[in-house]
């Protein structure tokens, strides 16, 4: 199977997501997060650092219960850009 390239919105959505998970995490380490969520620390980091800018659902909803995020935050955080259309004047 071939996976297609991402595009560059949703890599800046991983990127976003990201940023929202290390503030969440706070000082809390990243592997007291990882094992609260059941996932590797390693996993967590290449979340955290967008080399895995479109992690599962599930591992977002661990994610989510682990940091005390609701699922609609990080969707108001990460949702796709909106296109900005250029005024007419």
């Amino acid at each position: 199977m071939v996976r297609t390239p991402l595009t560059p919105e949703e890599r800046r959505r991983g990127e976003r997501l990201g940023v929202l998970l290390r503030e969440a995490r706070g000082g809390r380490s990243m592997v007291e997060i990882a094992a609260s969520a059941g996932i590797s620390a390693e996993t967590l980091r290449k979340i955290e650092t967008g080399r895995a800018p479109t992690p599962a659902f599930f591992t977002v909803a661990a994610l989510a219960g682990a940091l005390g995020l609701s699922m609609d935050e990080i969707l108001g955080r990460c949702a796709p850009e909106p296109d900005v259309v250029p005024l007419a004047g």
